[in-house]
C-alpha cells in the first residue's frame, strides 16, 4: 500500500510535465511550421520566407512561384502579418500587409462536417500585378505591370464534400496594366467581377484603354467556362499585336478567349 501511493505521485508528475510540455509546444509553435504547411497545401507556389514568431501571431515575406522546380518567383513588399485566433469550435485569422491592405483583412474559418466554411471581411487592398510573374505560364511571358484594386463584400466560401460553393462578391480592378510584350504605356485598366451563387457568374470589362477587352463566363461544377474577346484600337493594333496573338485565337483584327 505504501509502495503504491509513494509511485503514484510520480505519476502524476511525469504526466503533469508531458502536459506542460505539450501545451508549451502548441502555444510557442514556430512561424516555420506554418510556413511548411502553406507550401505543401499550396504546391510550392506560395512561400513564407523568412517566417518570425509563432504559428498563431506572426510574420514573413510572401513569395510566389510557378510551383516546385520552377525559376519564376516574385516577392511582396514588406512583410504580411497574421494573428491566428482558434476557439471552441470555429477561428479567427488577421492579416496585416503594410505594403497592400487599407486595413487588417479578417477571415472566419468554421469546420463542418464533410468540409469547411470561409467567411472573409468586406474589404480593399492594392497588389502590385508584377506579382503575378511570379507564378509562371503565362504570366512570366506578359510581365504584367500596374495596380491590382481588390474589393470583396460578403464573400463566404463553402467546401463540402469536395465541391465548393460561393456567396457574396468580389470586384479586382487592374489598373494601368501594361505588358513586356507591347511597347504601349498603359494598355488599360479593366474590371474582373465575380458574383457568388449557383452558378458563380464572370464577367470582364474593359475601363478605359487602348487594348478592349470583355467576356463572360461561369464556374459549374468546378469547371471554368469563359468567353471572351480582345481587341486593339485602329491606331495601336501594331503596338498590341504580339499581346493579341498569346490572350487566345486570332480572328482577323479579334484575339477570342476560350476557357473550357
Amino acid at each position: 500500500m505504501t509502495r503504491k501511493s509513494a509511485v503514484t505521485p510520480w505519476r502524476w508528475a511525469l504526466s503533469g510535465a508531458l502536459l506542460g510540455l505539450l501545451l508549451s509546444t502548441l502555444v510557442f509553435a514556430p512561424a516555420r511550421w506554418l510556413s511548411a504547411l502553406v507550401q505543401r497545401a499550396s504546391a510550392g507556389q506560395v512561400l513564407l520566407q523568412q517566417a518570425s514568431g509563432t504559428v498563431w501571431t506572426g510574420s514573413a515575406r510572401v513569395t510566389l512561384t510557378g510551383g516546385v522546380g520552377s525559376q519564376d518567383s516574385a516577392t511582396l513588399p514588406g512583410r504580411l502579418g497574421w494573428h491566428l485566433a482558434p476557439a471552441l469550435t470555429s477561428a479567427r485569422l488577421t492579416l496585416n500587409a503594410d505594403c497592400c491592405l487599407q486595413q487588417a483583412w479578417a477571415m472566419h474559418l468554421q469546420p463542418r462536417w464533410n468540409g469547411l466554411r470561409l467567411t472573409l471581411s468586406d474589404a480593399q487592398s492594392q497588389w502590385p500585378a508584377s506579382l503575378l510573374a511570379g507564378l509562371g505560364t503565362p504570366w512570366n511571358t506578359v510581365q504584367p505591370q500596374g495596380e491590382l484594386n481588390l474589393s470583396t463584400q460578403g464573400l463566404t466560401l463553402d467546401w463540402a464534400a469536395g465541391r465548393l460553393q460561393l456567396s457574396g462578391a468580389a470586384q479586382l480592378d487592374a489598373m494601368n496594366l501594361s505588358s513586356h510584350l507591347s511597347t504601349l504605356r498603359p494598355m488599360g485598366s479593366y474590371r474582373f467581377s465575380l458574383t457568388g451563387g449557383a452558378p458563380v457568374m464572370l464577367a470582364l470589362t474593359t475601363l478605359q484603354g487602348s487594348l478592349q477587352v470583355s467576356g463572360s463566363g461561369q464556374w459549374v461544377g468546378g469547371q471554368l467556362r469563359f468567353n471572351g474577346e480582345a481587341s486593339a484600337v485602329a491606331e495601336h493594333q501594331a503596338a498590341l499585336s504580339n499581346l493579341l496573338n498569346l490572350i487566345g485565337r486570332r480572328n482577323g483584327a479579334r484575339s477570342i478567349i476560350k476557357v473550357g
